[in-house]
C-alpha cells in the first residue's frame, strides 16, 4: 500500500508530511531547502511507495493566485513530468501557516521553539495533508 506525500512549497523552504500505509494519519516528515528538492523527493519515492501528491495551492484571502503561484506550478509541472505514474492533486493551503502556529501554541512548545520556521513549514504540510485526508473520507 502506498502512501500519500503532501508538499507545502514555499520559496525557500518546503514543508513535507506523509500518511501511514493506511492513510488514516498524517505525520510530519521533513523540511527541505528548495534547492534540495528535487533530490529529496526522488530518493523518498525509490525507497517508499507513494500513490499520490497532494501540493498547497497558494492563493491571497480573495481567492487569487498569489505570488507564490508560479513557482508552485513550476514544481508541479516537475512533478507530473518526473512521476508520471502518481497522480498530483492541489488543494487551497491559505491559513495553514497560521493554523500551524496555533497548533504549535496550544501543544505548549516554547516561544523559542515557534520561531523554528522549519518545524512550522512540516507542521503546515502535516495540517495540509489531515485536511486532505478528513475531507475524502
Amino acid at each position: 500500500m502506498g502512501r500519500i506525500l503532501a508538499i507545502d512549497y514555499g520559496q525557500k523552504r518546503i514543508g513535507l508530511a506523509v500518511t501511514d500505509e493506511l492513510k488514516i494519519i498524517a505525520n510530519g516528515l521533513d523540511t527541505v531547502l528548495v534547492k534540495d528538492i528535487h533530490d529529496y523527493i526522488r530518493k523518498y519515492v525509490q525507497v517508499n511507495e507513494v500513490e499520490l501528491f497532494i501540493v498547497g495551492l497558494p492563493k491571497t484571502l480573495d481567492n487569487m493566485p498569489s505570488e507564490s503561484t508560479p513557482f508552485v506550478e513550476n514544481f508541479v509541472n516537475w512533478l507530473k513530468n518526473s512521476f508520471p505514474l502518481i497522480p498530483t492533486k492541489r488543494i487551497d493551503e491559505r491559513f495553514t501557516s497560521q493554523m500551524a502556529f496555533q497548533t504549535m501554541i496550544e501543544s505548549g512548545i516554547s516561544r523559542k521553539a515557534r520561531k523554528d520556521k522549519a518545524l512550522i513549514d512540516k507542521i503546515s504540510a502535516t495540517i495540509l495533508l489531515q485536511s486532505y485526508l478528513s475531507n475524502v473520507k
